[in-house]
């Protein structure tokens, strides 16, 4: 059967997606303290970097749920309806959807995600590995309003948001991504999602905090985009990356602080940082699955079904709406 994949439109330079990026740096730099939001990390270089990270022999996260996805295809692949959409929120390098397309009888994919470049080259690979499966990307930010393919409409629709990347969403913003996943796959929908749990900080800390390096330069990347994109002055070696665990609040945090007092140029607009200052660029929330079915409820749905590792390091969620 003849690989189907529908490619979008490409993005002008001058769109509403780099007027939004220059409005939220600049914002976000005007603020007391400082804050980028992390979704801005994923150009392409930043995609391929967060990749790197997952194998890192300190990054638990995906290999602990690519285990369990792989231990428990067969009772996930249970959870989808037959002839489905599987529409993965974040799609990334679409590693872990592989598992459950090779179990699950998935009719069409839908793999979304800001990164385009990025995306439409996983996407072209996909289904030249799946040249019966439909796949149908889009390119979005999950947590704004956009349209599914016309293509699955009629079809049954299954979210897919591994990584725990609901964890980098402040608590009223994960109830409203789930809110907006509910009212976006429609009546009758299901959700598989992975939350990363609470446990021994400091195998939290290391995590984030590999010896190769690899995490900061992710980090630092985001100060390479806003330079390129945005005609900053960013000096990258005069900021260093910090990651720490928040106790109170159950979070990983990740800081570029400045390691001098400076003066950073964004778009003709001057920012001061003094020494120590910090831009806070990403949270990371561990949950208790006792939280996390309470964080669901609220939004709406319910959680049917939870899957874990032996260490209970990470968990996987089979959610459906109440």
């Amino acid at each position: 059967m003849t690989a189907h994949v529908r490619l979008p439109h490409p993005l002008p330079v001058d769109d509403a997606t780099h007027r939004a990026f220059l409005t939220d740096v600049v914002a976000g730099l005007s603020a007391d303290p400082k804050s980028i939001p992390p979704k801005y990390f994923y150009d392409e270089r930043g995609s391929q970097l967060f990749e790197a990270i997952t194998r890192t022999p300190e990054y638990y996260p995906t290999r602990t749920e690519t285990g369990i996805l792989t231990a428990r295809a067969a009772e996930i692949a249970a959870f989808i309806p037959s002839d489905a959409a599987l529409v993965e929120f974040g799609a990334g390098a679409l590693t872990k959807v592989r598992i459950l397309l090779g179990a699950a009888p998935v009719h069409a994919f839908v793999p979304v995600d800001i990164s385009e470049t990025f995306l439409l080259g996983q996407a072209a690979r996909l289904s030249r590995e799946i040249p019966g499966l439909q796949v149908l990307p889009v390119v979005a930010d999950v947590m704004a309003a956009f349209p599914l393919p016309a293509e699955i409409a009629a079809r049954p629709k299954v979210g897919f948001f591994p990584g725990s990347t609901i964890g980098n969403f402040e608590p009223h913003e994960a109830t409203a991504f789930l809110r907006h996943a509910g009212t976006l796959l429609g009546p009758g929908a299901r959700l598989i999602l992975g939350v990363d749990l609470v446990k021994d900080p400091d195998v939290l800390v290391a995590a984030y905090n590999d010896a190769a390096g690899v995490t900061a330069e992710f980090n630092l990347n985001l100060l390479r985009r806003i330079n390129r994109e945005l005609g900053a002055n960013f000096d990258l070696g005069a900021f260093w990356h910090r990651a720490v665990y928040n106790r109170e609040l159950h979070r990983i945090e990740m800081h570029l602080a400045s390691k001098t007092r400076q003066r950073v140029r964004v778009d003709g607009r001057c920012f001061e940082f003094r020494r120590g200052e910090t831009i806070h660029t990403e949270n990371s929330y561990k949950y208790t699955p006792e939280l996390f079915r309470t964080l669901a409820a609220g939004a709406g749905w319910r959680v049917a079904t939870t899957w874990t590792d032996p260490q209970a390091w990470f968990a996987v969620h089979a959610l459906t709406l109440d």
